[in-house]
């Protein structure tokens, strides 16, 4: 009888302080905030990154209420399994910093949730400085345009000499990536390195006026 009450008594619901609530609910929605606009300001993605952040924060406030919630009640965390098992995800992530960015914020919602505030702010701090710092890094590292300059025009109408002593005027690197010519068509592939926006812009101004040539400037992986 006495196992039975017990067991009885794991499903019955321990009662929530609602400061305690109210107060991991405001750490939630400024920890969620912060992280939407360091991912706006040092995310690499290429997709909308302002409604991906807030999306982030919707994301978690509604993980802290659910863990707030279930975390009180055996009975609720069996009633949740049995609804997210009919529900389907079907978001594409296009990359993957998204998801990485996915479970961080579920994480925020875990923590405060679970009533860890320290360890869960302490994390996050920990998390966001390493994201600033290599965000800062990597665009540093990137603000040199390294491309891919491809040129097509005429067998006679591309001086293969001329393009390259017109490209070291404004390029910190020039090398020939492969030459291609026939008895109408030449083309011409090389990667560039410029150091500035402004350098590329007049490099682009110099080609145009060596003749009829058609060229590209194609992003450098």
């Amino acid at each position: 009888m006495n196992q039975f009450n017990d067991l009885l008594s794991q499903f019955n619901t321990e009662n929530i302080s609602l400061v305690d609530f109210l107060i991991n609910l405001l750490l939630t929605l400024i920890t969620s905030y912060t992280l939407s606009f360091v991912y706006s300001r040092f995310g690499a993605s290429l997709s909308n990154r302002n409604k991906l952040a807030q999306t982030l924060v919707l994301l978690s406030i509604t993980t802290m209420i659910i863990i707030t919630i279930v975390k009180s009640s055996l009975a609720l965390s069996l009633g949740l399994v049995g609804a997210l098992s009919i529900v389907r995800f079907r978001t594409a992530i296009k990359e993957p910093e998204e998801l990485a960015y996915f479970f961080i914020a579920i994480s925020i919602g875990l923590g405060f949730g679970a009533d860890q505030k320290i360890i869960t702010l302490v994390g996050v701090l920990f998390v966001l400085l390493f994201v600033i710092l290599t965000g800062a890094a990597n665009k540093k590292k990137h603000a040199q345009q390294n491309l891919i300059l491809s040129i097509v025009g005429g067998s006679e109408k591309v001086d293969e000499t001329l393009v390259i002593a017109t490209l070291q005027d404004f390029c910190s690197q020039v090398d020939i990536k492969r030459i291609d010519q026939s008895k109408e068509i030449a083309e011409l592939s090389l990667n560039v390195e410029f150091n500035t926006v402004e350098d590329l812009i007049q490099a682009k101004e110099a080609l145009s006026k060596l003749g009829e040539m058609e060229f590209s400037f194609i992003e450098r992986h």
